[in-house]
């Protein structure tokens, strides 16, 4: 993402939260030439996966030992 002086100032600390956040760089664009703002330390690819809702609805202990075999065709 390039953006320009003028918008990085005007969002310097939503932009810093968002780089560090996602650890996507940013580029300014700064007299013809472009600036990039990274983070020092990248985060990790498991650091950077997005946490998404549970959709197990119920204890995972109560479906380990179900019984399948009745439904089992080879």
């Amino acid at each position: 993402m390039a953006i320009t002086a003028s918008r990085l100032r005007d969002n310097v600390y939503r932009i810093l939260d968002e780089v560090l956040d996602t650890g996507t760089p940013v580029e300014i664009e700064r007299r013809g030439q472009r600036l990039r703002i990274v983070p020092a330390e990248p985060k990790g690819r498991l650091e950077r996966l997005v946490r998404r809702p549970r959709y197990l609805k119920v204890d995972p202990e109560s479906i380990v030992h179900l019984d399948w075999s009745d439904q089992w065709r080879p």
